[in-house]
């Protein structure tokens, strides 16, 4: 494929908008792939791309261990926008990938990649993602609790961060493994504010949500309004995730817990 094809392919994928912004997504996309990848791997794909693009993906310098979260922080940064805009692009650009390098190029890449940027590879692969996809994740908390998806956004965001204060970083990690990217900032965050799994009874646990909301509840509401909302989100997360998964999640939650849990996951 030349130059003008691989910017079309782009320009389709992000629904037809300006060559200027599949351009800009390229180059953004492919310089921090260039980044990510051992320098023998960006040769390889630079020598399958136009002349144009294969500037783009040049790199003297040893791959950076980063995984999907810094790549698409990277990509946001370069293009200036945000991580959800920088996720459309970088979906698109490895969508041109696809079809610009051969099916040997693809694979390697595929290898070189962690399993967290898999949204990119399926991209790359022209296969379905089995993973729900964000804005079904708040719609259906939002369903739930018959709230907009802002609201449900804001709950999710601050349910998931608490729940990665109190669960081991290595389950977070497997948790992020399985859900969209535009859920993982919450998890991210909750863990590093508390490295190891801390220990919180339920009250606590509601407390922090409710902070985290911006809401003032008293302890009545805790344990109705907070509740609610954390239940919803732990719902629809045991629908997002593998059973095991979500069986490996609740195992670290204590028996006060018991009630936030569908019937159907424990």
């Amino acid at each position: 494929m030349d130059y003008e094809q691989i910017i079309g392919v782009i320009r389709q994928a992000l629904g037809g908008l300006s060559s200027r912004t599949a351009e800009h997504a390229a180059r953004a996309t492919l310089q921090t792939l260039a980044e990510r990848l051992p320098r023998a791997e960006a040769r390889h794909i630079q020598q399958e791309l136009p002349a144009e693009l294969a500037p783009w993906v040049y790199t003297e310098t040893e791959a950076e261990a980063f995984d999907i979260d810094e790549f698409l922080d990277r990509v946001a940064k370069r293009e200036d926008t945000d991580i959800e805009t920088a996720l459309l692009h970088a979906r698109a650009v490895f969508t041109a990938l696809g079809s610009a390098l051969s099916p040997k190029a693809v694979a390697h890449l595929t290898a070189t990649l962690p399993k967290t940027f898999d949204p990119l590879i399926a991209e790359a692969q022209n296969r379905s993602l089995d993973i729900m996809p964000a804005d079904h994740f708040w719609g259906r908390v939002g369903q739930q609790l018959s709230i907009d998806q802002a609201g449900a956004r804001l709950i999710t965001e601050a349910v998931l961060e608490t729940l990665a204060e109190r669960i081991a970083a290595g389950q977070v990690e497997d948790l992020i493994a399985q859900l969209d990217p535009l859920l993982h900032p919450p998890l991210r965050r909750g863990v590093s504010t508390a490295p190891g799994a801390r220990r919180m009874p339920l009250e606590e646990f509601l407390q922090r949500v409710a902070r985290r909301e911006g809401v003032d509840v008293d302890e009545a509401e805790l344990f109705e309004q907070v509740f609610r909302h954390a239940r919803a989100v732990f719902e629809t997360l045991a629908e997002a995730v593998s059973a095991k998964e979500w069986f490996d999640v609740i195992v670290q939650l204590p028996e006060d817990y018991r009630g936030l849990i569908p019937a159907r996951s424990s």
